[in-house]
């Protein structure tokens, strides 16, 4: 009796499995396209996101090899139009390049680069924090106590692995101004 009863659920329990999928068909049949459709598009856009990071890395590196006193402008061009790319990368590499070779003269220009990388580029946060430190090292020699503060404050007011750097930087610019408390208050 108790043989019967259990071939009994089992084909009741079959019976009902096998009408949810019948009745249920086309609601199933749509979410396990809409699910491979999701997944398909993902690999995708990492597909595409990662070409996309080859030829930023393909640009960058062939500006630099390619690079000659003759051909400043074409380069300064090309490593701008990199820096615009805002890759977290290459974004960065091509504006110390710049800095470094002197392309740009500007030092408006050159904050204006520091700023978009800074604001625009995705970035850790330290490294955001260490081109901020990199950018107040750029104008430490030209800007107004006020300036340097207003570009390091970021770096200041955080715990960041940067804040004694900018705290240091902040005395050693105190110092070589004379102003020897000021000095004393960062160190």
């Amino acid at each position: 009796m108790d043989e019967e009863t259990a071939i009994i659920n089992s084909n009741t329990r079959n019976e009902k499995i096998r009408n949810f999928f019948i009745n249920n068909r086309k609601i199933l049949i749509s979410i396990f396209i809409f699910i491979l459709t999701v997944l398909v598009s993902y690999f995708i856009f990492v597909e595409y996101k990662d070409k996309q990071k080859l030829k930023i890395s393909d640009k960058y590196n062939s500006t630099v090899i390619e690079y000659t006193e003759n051909n400043k402008d074409k380069t300064k061009n090309s490593l701008v139009d990199l820096i615009y790319k805002n890759d977290s990368t290459y974004s960065p590499l091509s504006l110390y390049f710049i800095i470094d070779n002197e392309l740009i003269s500007e030092r408006s220009k050159i904050n204006s680069l520091f700023d978009n990388i800074i604001q625009e580029t995705s970035l850790d946060n330290e490294i955001k924090n260490l081109i901020i430190y990199k950018k107040a090292l750029y104008n430490a020699n030209e800007v107004q106590e006020n300036d340097l503060l207003d570009i390091l404050k970021p770096i200041i007011n955080s715990d960041s692995i940067w804040k004694s750097h900018a705290l240091y930087l902040m005395a050693e610019y105190f110092y070589s101004k004379g102003q020897k408390q000021k000095s004393k208050e960062f160190f």
